[in-house]
């Protein structure tokens, strides 16, 4: 599989304060690979860095970003706009309050759109609904006519995967996609993004703290503690037989989570 993101070496400081150190980790066609840790481990901070999202006070101090083999550090304003969005795209962790709450889903869908390439109304009210219906949106007209406080919590969340997703980028973030929601729509999350990479080859890079989701979904893991690597590698050999002290702690408290069709056994309890 081509290598699409690599993570060479990066460190990342806020203030002078250190954040993230000497993380190495390669996302590739296809692959779902997990940032797992505690809060304040770091794991936001690094696909943060990739977006150019660190604010005023963040920096990424050491090594690379690439993309496609093209460093992203320092990109002009314009090349930026080119690759975030069309080529990786980001979910956040409470999409609902991404959305103005007096417009229409489907208005907002539809600026994301033109504020990255040309397209007709016409073929937005053609398209979008489609897309929707693929991700399990039994009406997706009626979404896209819905003001944000008539979805539920992961309707809300699973509209803004759909609007990440309507770019058709190589390359999808989750931030936390699931940590606000209860355990059904947690499931309802964790499935669509699995179609995403079944119906379009997404390759994903998913944050989180529970580590039931990430054995879930992921092909790979990455164990982050203080912003250091604790262990890398593919997920069943990490979950199943962990080496680090830090990986054998997290472990102990798993939510599980079985999904159907799933070649991963994990389940909540």
């Amino acid at each position: 599989m081509a290598e699409l993101l690599r993570f060479d070496r990066v460190e990342i400081s806020y203030d002078e304060y250190p954040a993230v150190r000497d993380v190495n980790m390669t996302l590739h066609e296809g692959e779902i690979l997990a940032v797992v840790g505690e809060s304040g481990s770091g794991k936001s901070t690094l696909i943060r860095a990739a977006m150019g999202l660190l604010g005023t006070s963040g920096k990424v101090a050491g090594g690379d970003i690439r993309y496609k083999g093209k460093s992203l550090l320092d990109l002009p304003e314009e090349e930026r706009r080119r690759i975030n969005g069309p080529e990786i795209g980001m979910i956040f962790q409470d999409s609902g309050s991404s959305f103005c709450p007096v417009r229409t889903i489907g208005s907002q869908l539809y600026e994301s759109m033109t504020s990255h390439q040309a397209v007709t109304k016409k073929d937005f009210e053609n398209t979008a609904p489609d897309l929707l219906q693929k991700l399990g949106f039994e009406d997706g007209k009626r979404i896209l006519k819905s003001y944000p406080f008539e979805l539920s919590g992961g309707m809300q969340q699973r509209a803004g995967i759909a609007a990440a997703m309507l770019l058709k980028p190589a390359v999808l973030l989750a931030d936390e996609p699931t940590s606000a929601l209860d355990v059904f729509a947690q499931k309802q999350v964790v499935e669509e993004m699995l179609l995403l990479r079944r119906m379009f080859g997404t390759s994903i890079i998913l944050v989180t703290h529970n580590i039931g989701v990430a054995g879930a979904m992921a092909d790979n893991v990455l164990v982050l503690k203080d912003g250091r690597v604790a262990e890398y590698g593919e997920t069943q050999k990490v979950f199943s037989a962990p080496q680090s002290a830090y990986t054998k702690k997290l472990m102990a408290a798993v939510p599980r989570l079985r999904l159907s069709g799933s070649h991963h056994d994990m389940e909540y309890t």
